[in-house]
């Protein structure tokens, strides 16, 4: 077996510029996924689900193990020492870590500590998605807000971890996507999934259909087309929907399809946050042979003008996108 550690570091002659920086950088957070992992794992036998009795900065009620998730990243990433700045989709600001070794780091990370955890206490899959990006400011000061906000096309490692039936690690660094199973017996995440890509013909379409009737147009067709395609030659597709975005995301890589959150009349903008959630898995879908958009423009091309910033996203199997933003244009 090949653990994740020792991938990393055969690796590590992809990044000269780095001197060890980004492999350290992401055993903290391998780390911190093992951290959580067992805190998940344990989350029916102690007082760990429901609610925190608190809301984040998006005004959503955050769930115990979310604080708890939050605060094992932050922790893990800042006395690691190979960052010099966090943002949380948790947090209403950013953290720029005031240590002398945080000051000398050259990146950033933005994460969401735990996706989908409205579905915790119903012990379905939930996950951690992380982005790092090289810092815009000068080595030596604090970090500033340019350092993160950043274009996706900036990163130069996005993953996440899902914690369902086995516990997995996917990452890239921009040299293709890699999975590691956690084996937890040695308490290590060992390669299982190599070089991996999205089928070139995928049929399952992940959305939540009980927001049709405020879709736009373009959106409401596109699934019609894929309920209804050519039944002489293909067979309509599959509906799936999990609603941890990390959970269907994955689904979909192994088996091809397309994840869709939509703008509605009532979220124009969508409800994904582009930071932490839509540019790292835009990173790994584009690794893997796949696209992500926002029904016109491609994800990582985007400048974000806040922390916090929401966007649609189309992303999964390279020709469903492109199928769906054939549909949206139409209607434009």
């Amino acid at each position: 077996m090949v653990t994740l550690n020792e991938f990393i570091m055969e690796r590590q002659a992809d990044f000269p510029f780095a001197s060890g920086d980004l492999s350290r950088l992401l055993a903290d957070i391998s780390i911190a996924a093992k951290i959580i992992n067992h805190k998940v794992n344990k989350a029916g036998l102690q007082d760990i689900l429901g609610a925190e009795g608190t809301t984040n900065v998006q005004g959503e009620t955050q769930m115990k193990l979310d604080v708890f998730s939050d605060q094992a990243l932050l922790n893990a990433v800042k006395w690691g020492g190979q960052v010099c700045g966090a943002g949380s989709e948790e947090n209403e600001k950013y953290f720029a870590f005031d240590l002398e070794h945080c000051r000398k780091a050259k990146y950033v990370i933005l994460f969401d500590p735990l996706d989908g955890s409205s579905n915790i206490d119903v012990n379905v899959s939930i996950g951690t998605i992380f982005s790092i990006l090289r810092r815009s400011s000068s080595v030596g000061d604090l970090a500033n807000i340019n350092d993160f906000l950043q274009k996706g096309s900036e990163q130069v490692a996005a993953g996440y971890v899902i914690y369902g039936s086995s516990t997995m690690l996917v990452y890239t660094t921009g040299h293709g996507v890699n999975g590691f199973t956690l084996e937890p017996s040695i308490g290590e995440f060992c390669l299982s999934h190599a070089d991996m890509h999205f089928p070139e013909q995928g049929n399952i379409y992940s959305i939540n259909e009980g927001n049709m009737s405020i879709c736009e147009k373009g959106v409401r067709e596109f699934v019609d087309w894929c309920k209804d395609i050519d039944k002489k030659t293909h067979r309509p597709f599959t509906a799936r929907y999990i609603g941890s975005l990390v959970a269907d995301f994955h689904r979909n890589l192994i088996k091809g399809g397309v994840y869709i959150y939509p703008g509605t009349k009532k979220n124009p903008e969508g409800k994904l946050r582009l930071q932490y959630e839509c540019n790292p898995l835009a990173f790994i879908a584009e690794q893997a042979g796949g696209k992500a958009s926002d029904g016109k423009n491609r994800i990582m091309e985007l400048t974000p003008k806040e922390l916090h910033q929401r966007t649609p996203l189309f992303i999964g199997s390279k020709h469903l996108v492109e199928k769906a933003e054939e549909f949206i244009q139409k209607n434009n």
